[in-house]
Order: structure tokens, then sequence, then C-alpha cells
């Protein structure tokens, strides 16, 4: 496959001003991108933009992306400011750790909110814009999604919705010629691997992250890996790569699925009847 150059592509990224974003936006910007970068914390996405240069290059948006409108405000004014939209990274993401019989059921819902319902709300406000670009999404999922700890319940719920809804999404849109992506690291150093160890639990429960199989990579190896997978439209990014195995195990008859379930125009039809409400029944069992 021809490699897919990003330089002078407009990229959007959520959660721009974290660990991972913040690394992500270093190495896209180093490709010549163009940056809509998108943060809850409006004077760090700011001074982070203004640190690439001027607006024409990388250019800050407040978004919480628990707000629909919040996030398609921003996406739709990225387009008009940047004149396209070719990449979006939904990035956004907090944890937890505590257990179902402890843990407050607010957390709960804020992780799923931000991990999982966070994406899918930037691919929605995003897709007719990548649309337009038969360009490309990624949701930033985990090799959570695979592999589940214990006192993680909403943070691998999420991180395997992810996965789940980045493979759907992908067969909806693959008619357009866009391509959607889920990337799924291993542990990594960023702020949240600071609150891991530094809560007992999570040391713990992974020995610090030090060995095993529990052992934390180089943040730029993650980086590389995602953009690389990014510049291939990979519908799958494992990082390390030595990991590829155990993410494709639970995924080795999708394509028999995809083949052989959804033939020729089947989805482009069921998406053209379905129900704006994505449900007809008024039972709810």
């Amino acid at each position: 496959m021809t490699r897919y150059e990003l330089s002078g592509r407009t990229v959007v990224l959520t959660g721009s001003t974290g660990g991972l974003g913040a690394a992500l936006a270093t190495e896209l910007h180093a490709r010549g991108a163009n940056l809509a970068l998108l943060d809850l914390h409006a004077e760090a996405v700011q001074d982070q933009a203004t640190s690439f240069g001027p607006d024409s290059v990388a250019r800050a948006w407040t978004v919480d992306v628990r707000d629909l409108t919040s996030i398609q405000t921003a996406v739709d004014e990225a387009a008009e400011h940047f004149g396209r939209i070719d990449v979006v990274i939904a990035n956004a993401g907090v944890g937890s750790m505590a257990s179902i019989e402890t843990l407050d059921p607010t957390a709960f819902e804020r992780v799923v909110d931000i991990n999982l319902t966070g994406v899918w709300r930037t691919f929605r406000a995003a897709v007719p814009h990548v649309k337009r670009q038969r360009g490309y999404l990624l949701g930033i999922s985990s090799m959570a999604a695979f592999v589940h700890s214990p006192l993680n319940g909403p943070y691998v719920a999420s991180k395997a919705g992810v996965w789940a809804l980045a493979d759907a999404t992908r067969l909806e849109l693959r008619h357009h010629g866009v391509d959607v992506g889920s990337a799924h690291p291993t542990f990594f150093e960023t702020p949240m691997m600071d609150d891991v160890h530094a809560d007992p639990a999570g040391r713990r429960l992974w020995g610090g992250n030090t060995s095993g199989l529990w052992k934390m990579i180089p943040l730029d190896e993650v980086v590389a890996t995602i953009v690389d997978g990014i510049e291939r439209r990979k519908p799958l990014i494992v990082a390390p790569k030595s990991n590829s195995l155990f993410a494709r195990i639970p995924g080795l008859v999708r394509p028999i699925v995809d083949r052989i379930g959804f033939r020729g125009n089947t989805i482009p039809e069921v998406a053209a009847l379905a129900s704006e409400t994505g449900w007809i029944s008024s039972r709810h069992d």
C-alpha cells in the first residue's frame, strides 16, 4: 500500500495536552501535518498550539468530549479554518482503580463516558469532513481491550468498546473510502501511569510495571508505532508489535464475517433504511 503521507494534511487530536496526546502532536507536527488541537484545559492547549507556530499550522480549541455540541463546534471550525480534515485521533481518556463493590458509580460512568462515548462523539462530529477527504479515523484503545485486569472494570470495558466501535465504524464507512482503526499500546510512561504507581493497589497489581507481562515500553515507541499505523491506514495498531498475536486472536473470524456476512451493498443499503433514533420498537425489555 502507498504510504499515506501526513505532510500538508489536517489532523484533529483530542486530549492533546496529555502524555500521549502531547507526544503525538509533536511527532505529527514534525511530519508536516496541520494540527487541530482539542483539549479540556484551555490555557494548556492554547500554549501547546502556540508552541508549534502560527495558527495556519496549529490551532487550539477548548473541548469537553462528554459534550457532542462542544466537539461538533470545534471540528466544524477546524474544517473551516484549515479547509479540510483528513485524520481524526480520538485520544482523550481517563482511568480508575477500584473493585465493583467499592467504586463510586459516578466514577464508572465518567470513565466510560470519556473513553468510549467520547470516541463515538468525536467520530460522529468528524465523519462528514473525513468522508470528503477519504481520510482516516483512529480511536486510542489499549491492550486492556484484550487483556482484562481486575479493579479496572470501567477502563477495560471502555477500551474493549473502542475496539468494537472502531471496527463497526470501519465497516460502515469503507464504501466511502474512509479507513478506521484502533490503537492498542501496552503500559507506557504517562502522567496516568504516575497515578497508578502512586496508588498502593496499582503498584501491587502490576508490580510497578518494571518486568514481565506488565513491563512498560518507551513512550517514543508507542508514538512511532501509532503514527506509522496512521500512515499505513491500519485497522489495528499494536505496541509493541510483539503483542500483535494477543490482539489478533479475538478478531481471527472477523475477516470471514466481513466477507460473508456483509456482502456487496448490504451496509450502505441498511444505513439508508436505519432510523435516526437507532431503534424503532417502543419496547425496552
